[in-house]
């Protein structure tokens, strides 16, 4: 989000809803101030475009009835963010660490060798890197923010746990699964190499081998993923995630249900190559007690009392924040209580930077 240029102190011109070059050409219309940022027309027409893109992804079929139940929060969430935005800043939260860190996470799940090389398959893809870093920056600020301003005072006890866990019974029955980690040695030739499929595989099974050596000499298998797993969830510790009974090819299903938790299974030879695969959890059919679950319990109560939470949050937040919006958009998060910067024609040398002023419709 572009910073708002100083309006000459704001009180003493009326501010324009565009703003202007050197040259005066037109380059932005403004639709909403946020304090001393601006929301622009080209950004909340690049939000309804997102908007139809994930709706798109999520349910083809209701696409079209999803947008339309979203279109109208568009601004509200623009002006969500900024308020937040404002709010990281003040509690002095940057998140360069942590952009550093979750660069460097895709850089190795990518296969990169440097950020450079990241950067590079950015643009290759038609993406700003700059743009990029920047949106996860507010992504992640804006996380923090929620988790300390508004998660950390969610109160979940037990008798709250036990309620929602019998209330729910008849949605938490689940059918037999296992969730795999593999680490995946691949056969596949790598660019330049000249080494003959046989070969190649030989030396595959050899290094599966001393891999499953040195995790049955104590070695983490999570560990030894990361570093030596040729598969896409290398970076997550090879973690695939959870299976159902008739989801996986007949001779890995036999082999992983037979498993007990941190079982680890042989050499397995694969058409991608020779895999060993470490079964991390084994639930069995039907309702699993409430031990079992409840983390899964703490997480769905989280979620539900966060929205509303948030809302109230963000709604003391606009309360507190001068907020205008021009004619022709509606923030459908504003309160009755907000208030407006007052603008004035004539400069007062003695008068704040701004104003507040009762929302009285008369902008």
């Amino acid at each position: 989000m572009r910073k708002l240029l100083p309006c000459l102190l704001f009180i003493s011109v009326v501010c324009l809803p565009f703003a202007l070059r050197a040259d005066d050409e037109v380059i932005e219309e403004i639709i909403a101030r946020v304090n001393n940022q601006i929301i622009t027309r080209s950004e909340f027409l690049h939000s309804k475009d997102e908007l139809r893109k994930e709706a798109q992804q999520q349910d083809p079929v209701n696409a079209d009835k999803l947008v339309a139940e979203r279109d109208k929060d568009v601004l509200r969430d623009l002006i969500d963010q900024e308020l937040l935005l404002g709010k990281g800043k003040d509690l002095g939260i940057t998140a360069d660490t942590e952009v550093i860190k979750k660069l460097d996470e895709m850089r190795k799940e990518m296969k990169l060798d440097s950020m450079e090389e990241l950067e590079k398959a950015a643009q290759s893809q038609g993406v700003s890197f700059e743009d990029f870093k920047q949106n996860l920056r507010n992504q992640i600020i804006t996380q923090q923010v929620i988790g300390k301003e508004v998660g950390s005072r969610l109160v979940i006890n037990k008798d709250d746990e036990k309620k929602f866990y019998d209330e729910h019974k008849a949605e938490l029955e689940q059918p037999e699964s296992v969730r795999l980690s593999e680490i995946l040695v691949s056969t596949e030739a790598k660019p330049n190499d000249s080494t003959d499929e046989a070969k190649r595989a030989e030396a595959a099974q050899a290094k599966a081998n001393d891999l499953l050596a040195q995790i049955r000499k104590g070695a983490k298998f999570e560990d030894v993923a990361k570093k030596s797993s040729d598969g896409p969830t290398a970076a997550q510790g090879g973690d695939l995630g959870d299976f159902k009974r008739g989801t996986l090819a007949k001779e890995i299903e036999e082999k992983t249900f037979a498993m007990k938790p941190n079982d680890v299974s042989d050499v397995i030879h694969t058409k991608q190559g020779f895999i060993i695969l470490k079964v991390t959890e084994h639930r069995s059919a039907g309702i699993p007690p409430l031990s079992e679950i409840e983390p899964r319990i703490q997480d769905a109560l989280y979620m539900k009392r966060l929205q509303p939470a948030l809302r109230e949050y963000l709604t003391k937040l606009r309360e507190d924040a001068y907020i205008k919006i021009y004619p022709g958009y509606v923030d459908s998060g504003a309160s009755p209580n907000q208030t407006e910067p007052v603008e004035t024609a004539t400069k007062d040398p003695n008068a704040k930077e701004l104003k507040k002023k009762k929302k009285l419709g008369l902008f």
